[in-house]
């Protein structure tokens, strides 16, 4: 059945299966399709009495929870597009992405609430029990007033997915519903989910990861069951997650699989429902691939690729075996039928076959631009042919028998654990401490495909900080994934004829 928004997915299964469990939380709490979708109606009332219309934005800074996803539908249902922000980061940043995208309103609980913008303005709203919410702050309801019928159009923005931004200020990734839905659909016509499906719910909800797990879930009248934060890093738990609750459908970064296959005992689990193995977000060692494989060997596994702007938009179907004697990361395949590829020069002529180029994307999946940055907007989405192509800035080459095979980044994006750093956002990080005078950023890669974060320093003084000082300093200014892995203290920084940074020089200097 044809749709035009996401709610439209919870929607259906609630009528069509209003009694089946729609999400499991990590408490293990259940709740029916028919129950979520009249809390996220309910949900969408409270805001439409408060002065949320359509095209606003709310912020969702919460755990992953079922609150989580009734914020999520009743912010579409009111017209709306939702803002997730991982709760687990510093409330400053929080507080600068709610800030720079302007939400009319932002959902938090005791632990998040300091990422409330200091807008007397925005609605703050908490969930109390039963998921009932609540405002202590913000414009009072005003039930006379019913918001208008709010028109459901496929171009209407659904959320917005901050990436770390190369300013230090993280940008808005701006998709609509026709982005998410043709994305889906794409899901649903080469996975063959149904409604016996049982999906992990591993990514937080402020990566895109997350957009497969919610809402194919929820399309097919499967059961979500919600991965919390600390049982994602504990490989024997999560192993013995995945065989209790019978999994049948598995999505996460490489990392995670690696850690699951190196701790998780998973010759000691029963996985036999596992059918499918999604990952992405990364490169996968083969030789951690195969071990994977080596121990699940009953699912089918797919390697995923795609940035936040397209989600998946290339594909590759991992061989039941893999061969002994490969030693290369499988390549990331073919474009989705919904997506086209095209390879080009920087000066923008396309490629011969097999030779190397930057990947450009073009599709109903691309997104509509960032948030507020008409100037990074011009340079990354191009228009040619009468279509509109996304630059990557993910270099490839096509292979007729393999598609495409991903080679590496020109710029200083970088991908750890899933997440996609720009090292700019850490420097800026870093120049707040103090002490710091300049500060500079720089990666490398393991020989397994894992990346290691440099900071090079050089302080006002001579009593350099001490390593855990700093180490304890990122973790109040950073996510955990962005926090680098070794401190370098320099007494100054090598600069070029220009006067910038010289990455090179460092990279020389530091033995990276």
């Amino acid at each position: 059945m044809t749709v035009t928004h996401l709610n439209e997915y919870l929607e259906q299964s609630a009528a069509r299966w209003p009694d089946r469990a729609a999400v499991v939380d990590p408490a293990g709490w259940e709740i029916s399709y028919a129950e979520l979708n009249r809390r996220a109606d309910a949900f969408a009332e409270f805001l439409a009495a408060r002065g949320v219309r359509h095209g606003d934005r709310v912020g969702v800074v919460l755990p992953k929870s079922v609150a989580s996803l009734v914020a999520f539908f009743g912010t579409m249902k009111a017209g709306a597009a939702y803002v997730p922000v991982d709760c687990t980061a510093p409330s400053e940043r929080g507080q600068r992405i709610l800030t720079d995208c302007q939400v009319r309103a932002v959902v938090v609980d005791d632990r998040s609430a300091e990422a409330a913008p200091d807008d007397e303005t925005v609605v703050v709203v908490r969930f109390g029990p039963e998921l009932t919410p609540s405002s202590d702050r913000g414009p009072s309801a005003k039930p006379a007033e019913p918001a208008p019928p709010t028109p459901r159009r496929l171009e209407d923005l659904a959320y917005i997915l901050y990436t770390s931004g190369s300013t230090g200020m993280p940008k808005g990734v701006m998709l609509t519903h026709e982005n998410a839905v043709s994305f889906v659909d794409w899901c649903s016509s080469v996975f063959d989910p149904t409604d016996t499906d049982r999906f992990s719910s591993h990514a937080p909800f402020h990566f895109d990861l997350s957009i497969l797990d919610i809402y194919v879930s929820i399309k097919h009248g499967a059961t979500l069951f919600l991965i919390s934060e600390d049982l994602g890093k504990n490989p024997k738990e999560l192993a013995r997650f995945i065989g209790t609750h019978r999994l049948t459908v598995w999505y996460s970064t490489p990392s995670i699989l690696t850690l699951l296959m190196q701790y998780g005992n998973l010759e000691a689990i029963d996985a036999s429902s596992l059918r499918l193995v999604l990952f992405a977000g990364e490169v996968f060692p083969v030789k951690h691939l195969r071990e994977v494989q080596r121990r699940w060997p009953a699912p089918v596994y797919y390697n995923l690729y795609g940035p936040t702007e397209t989600n998946v938009c290339t594909f590759a179907r991992i061989p039941a075996d893999i061969p002994a004697d490969r030693d290369t990361p499988y390549p990331i395949g073919f474009a989705c039928d919904h997506c086209t590829a095209l390879v080009l020069e920087e000066d923008g002529y396309e490629v011969a076959s097999g030779e190397e180029g930057l990947l450009y994307m073009s599709g109903p999946s691309v997104f509509q631009g960032y948030w507020n940055r008409p100037e990074v907007n011009r340079t990354l989405l191009l228009e040619r042919d009468g279509r509109r192509w996304y630059n990557t800035g993910d270099l490839v080459r096509w292979d007729p028998a393999d598609g495409y095979v991903y080679l590496g980044r020109r710029d200083r994006m970088v991908k750890r654990r899933g997440y996609r750093i720009e090292l700019g956002e850490i420097e800026r990080a870093l120049y707040l401490h103090p002490r710091v005078r300049e500060a500079a950023v720089i990666s490398t890669s393991y020989q397994d495909g894992g990346v290691r974060i440099v900071a090079c320093v050089s302080c006002h003084d001579e009593a350099n900080p001490s390593v855990i000082e700093m180490k304890t300093f990122c973790a109040s200014h950073l996510p955990v994934y962005m926090s680098p892995d070794r401190f370098l203290f320099l007494p100054r920084l090598p600069r070029t004829s220009t006067n910038k940074v010289d990455y090179q020089t460092l990279r020389q200097d530091s033995g990276v």
